[in-house]
């Protein structure tokens, strides 16, 4: 109890929203301390790391041989065990501001479709990468709580969380997921959308980070009372000259119209599991959109237009798991019940 006290004293507990697009880290008592897209620079020489994050992506497509830009983290499960325990102990020491009198308790966002396996590669990472203890929370509770839906009532929430890998769909009610789909569809599915349709439509070969630009700046899942355009720079794949062309929201709209169907049909399909009486709740109070994919335009009144419920975008979208996660490191004994059961060993 004493050593509990003590560790309490000393220790920044943060917790951990391991993304596939973006990692987000909360510091107890702080507030979000780091927000780093989840891409690592190696030398292929040494395998040492040369840059985390922001530094990393801006290496993309302009790396030499000598260095290897890794996503560590497909489908929102980690593909790569080394670079992920690598890239966690640098981001637990950078929350930790390097001082570790005492390992932290770290709390890591998972989704909700996650196996056994893949949640005893999260917990191993982050005990490797120095962590004291660590807990696990499905990513839909996070994000209920993060947009403070009264999960703990007896009645039904619908959450979507549109992420980098995947969106998570969930119905909650008495701090617990009732029905859940995990899609591998999310805003990477829509860059990659948009590269292949510049490539077949206007034999333009474009990266994904400008794809993702373009997203951002033009890409639409309704049509917009004002449409938009944008001049994107490539190769053209005929002559491998660099080229300029003009791309219109519609275009983008088109490109993006089987991820955002997707999306519409795994909604659908989870209503078909729901019990009655959470419908009900739900046609009442509809669905909460949350995460980076939550900034398409439109998207919510495409939903809206398609299932025939009310749909409410959060503030800040993208942080909102982390925002759950923070709330439930600060009250970790009013949220024990929303934790998964530890892994054993």
């Amino acid at each position: 109890m004493f050593l509990d006290n003590l560790s309490g004293l000393f220790s920044n507990d943060i917790a951990i929203d391991l993304g596939t697009a973006n990692t987000l880290v909360y510091r107890k008592g702080v507030g979000i301390v780091i927000d780093e897209p989840s891409v690592v620079a190696i030398s292929t020489d040494n395998k040492k790391i040369i840059a985390i994050g922001e530094d990393a992506k801006e290496m993309l497509g302009k790396n030499p041989e000598e260095v290897r830009i890794i996503k560590p983290l497909k489908d929102g499960v980690i593909a790569d065990f080394r670079v992920t325990e690598l890239m966690l102990r640098n981001l637990i020491l950078r929350a930790q501001k390097k001082r570790l009198l005492i390992k932290p308790r770290v709390l890591v966002c998972v989704p909700s479709g996650i196996t056994e396996v893949e949640k005893r590669a999260v917990r191993d990472s982050a005990l490797h990468a120095g962590s004291r203890e660590v807990y696990l929370v499905s990513e839909p509770i996070a994000a209920a709580i993060g947009a403070d839906l009264p999960i703990h009532r007896p009645q039904g929430n619908l959450i979507m969380d549109i992420g980098g890998g995947t969106t998570e769909i969930a119905i909650i009610s008495l701090s617990h997921i009732v029905v859940h789909c995990s899609i591998r569809v999310g805003g990477d599915k829509m860059d990659e959308a948009i590269v292949s349709y510049l490539r077949k439509r206007n034999n333009i070969s474009v990266g994904i980070q400008t794809a993702e630009k373009i997203k951002m700046a033009i890409g639409s899942a309704f049509p917009l009372e004002k449409e938009l355009k944008m001049e994107v720079r490539g190769r053209d794949i005929i002559t491998g000259y660099p080229i300029t062309v003009e791309v219109t929201s519609e275009e983008v709209r088109d490109s993006l119209s089987e991820t955002v169907t997707s999306i519409i049909d795994a909604v659908k399909g989870l209503f078909e599991k729901t019990a009655p009486e959470l419908a009900a709740d739900i046609a009442e109070r509809g669905l909460i959109l949350t995460g980076g994919g939550a900034q398409l335009k439109g998207l919510d009144k495409k939903i809206q237009e398609t299932v025939d419920l009310p749909v409410h975008v959060v503030p800040e979208p993208l942080i909102c798991v982390l925002k759950g996660c923070g709330q439930i490191l600060d009250n970790l004994n009013d949220y024990k019940e929303v934790l998964l059961k530890k892994i054993e060993d």
